[in-house]
């Protein structure tokens, strides 16, 4: 059985009925919406962040999951879809999980539309029933992901990014929404303030881990999940090169931001930046502090009581850091 089949088994039923809630969500009056929409639907990913809001509510709802959970989901996924049409645009970016992406094949003004258009519906389906609290979640998570982005864009324009201001831009941009998905999962199951407080530090632990698992993949032996040295050709400043970035001389220095800055193309020197990193203990920097973030997530999780939801959320964690995708 594949890990994820094994990670959704506990919650196999509520994703089947999920899939069908969220496909009513998307639907319009308008045709050219419902041809974008179903082409969405037809090319989803794995739906991670649904799976984290059904185990950390059936966890702590005695294996039980009531509306406002497949509301919460509903509210993540719509929100997460609107956050990567979006974010094709910006990056320019024509593929997504390996077909065309919405921009590609409508444009950038139809693809922007289209984000809205989901934005506005994870929020509507949080007003209209009255989830307020799961509202405030989300719309404090949309907020922390563009603030990140905007850090980012800052900060790689003058290439002067410290290891808080990395960890910092990965928190906002990453983790926030992770942290929303385990803190939605929890008030959903009527958790007090303290169990929510604690699933959203979870779920950010986790979000950590899983940004530095794909920093890292920039930086591997063959093509795998993404093509390796495209954060370099990006001009994304990830961890490995950063903790690189801090230690190395001036020549080093000059190289890496030459190299960034002119040379981020130029495939050679690209290769030689990667094995200067390597070299340099960047790799294994990086996948202490993501080894680090695994064992306070397990850590929290095992405040918990040992149950299928815990098992299969420890599951997860621990595909987030082996995958290969």
């Amino acid at each position: 059985m594949k890990v994820v089949e094994k990670i959704k088994k506990p919650i196999y039923d509520e994703m089947e009925v999920f899939e069908k809630k969220f496909r009513d969500s998307m639907s319009s009056n308008v045709s050219l919406l419902n041809r974008i929409t179903n082409f969405i639907l037809n090319r989803k990913g794995k739906q991670m962040r649904p799976m984290f809001v059904f185990l950390v509510s059936k966890m702590f709802g005695n294996g039980k999951v009531n509306e406002r959970t497949y509301r919460g989901a509903a509210v993540i996924e719509l929100i997460h879809t609107a956050t990567l049409v979006h974010d094709d645009v910006v990056d320019e970016s024509y593929k997504r999980r390996g077909f065309f992406s919405i921009n590609a094949l409508w444009k950038n003004k139809i693809a922007v539309l289209i984000g809205d258009y989901l934005l506005s519906k994870g929020l509507l389906l949080s007003i209209e029933n009255e989830d307020f609290d799961i509202l405030k979640i989300i719309s404090v998570a949309v907020r922390e992901m563009s603030q990140g982005e905007l850090l980012q864009i800052e900060k790689t324009r003058s290439l002067d990014i410290t290891l808080d201001t990395y960890f910092e831009i990965i928190r906002q941009k990453t983790a926030t929404l992770l942290a929303s998905c385990c803190a939605i999962g929890a008030k959903a199951a009527n958790c007090d303030k303290k169990e929510v407080q604690k699933m959203h530090k979870l779920g950010e632990l986790i979000g950590m881990a899983f940004q530095i698992k794909d920093d890292l993949f920039d930086y591997g032996k063959k093509k795998i999940g993404k093509p390796i040295g495209i954060d370099i050709k990006e001009k994304k400043m990830t961890l490995p090169l950063i903790h690189v970035l801090n230690k190395s001389s001036k020549s080093e220095k000059r190289f890496i931001i030459n190299t960034i800055k002119n040379s981020s193309k130029n495939k050679i020197e690209v290769k030689k930046l990667i094995h200067l990193v390597k070299e340099k203990g960047g790799i294994e920097f990086a996948e202490k502090k993501m080894n680090f973030y695994r064992q306070n997530a397990i850590k929290i999780l095992h405040e918990f009581p040992k149950n299928n939801y815990r098992d299969s959320l420890e599951l997860m964690l621990n595909y987030v850091i082996e995958r290969n995708l």
